[in-house]
């Protein structure tokens, strides 16, 4: 497993158009990660992803997340058996957000809800509407 902290994020130019990934974590150590299912590009979840899980996702080629509620590190289908292969991760222009394509496993849901998808809901007139 890479152990080397990630590098500090350069200037603008390197940040933006560097080919070395310098993410940037918030206060609390955090970066935005997006799934995405590889075969279809339907969004599937948004979770956190601290230096080590992301280290672990990079590492693995399996997605791992913070969780903010449980406080700890975790692979995503551990339990549930709903483990995400990782295809392609991708960077966003200042590094603050990752976006990973990737296979899901299981029954291939991505919801604890047990929802194929965490976007199962429709906004209308300001209220919800199940999508499926």
């Amino acid at each position: 497993m890479t152990s080397a902290p990630f590098p500090p994020p350069g200037d603008k130019q390197a940040l933006e158009q560097g080919d070395v990934l310098t993410p940037r974590f918030d206060a609390s150590g955090l970066i935005a990660a997006i799934a995405t299912d590889a075969g279809t590009g339907e969004p599937l979840m948004f979770a956190w992803m601290n230096d080590e899980a992301l280290r672990r996702t990079l590492d693995t080629g399996e997605a791992h997340y913070w969780s903010r509620s449980r406080n700890e590190l975790w692979r995503k289908g551990a339990t549930s058996g709903q483990i995400q292969r990782v295809v392609e991760l991708r960077v966003d222009c200042d590094q603050d957000a990752v976006w990973l394509k990737v296979k899901a496993q299981g029954d291939g849901g991505a919801c604890h809800t047990g929802a194929r998808s965490c976007f199962y809901r429709v906004v209308e007139g300001g209220a919800l509407r199940r999508a499926d």
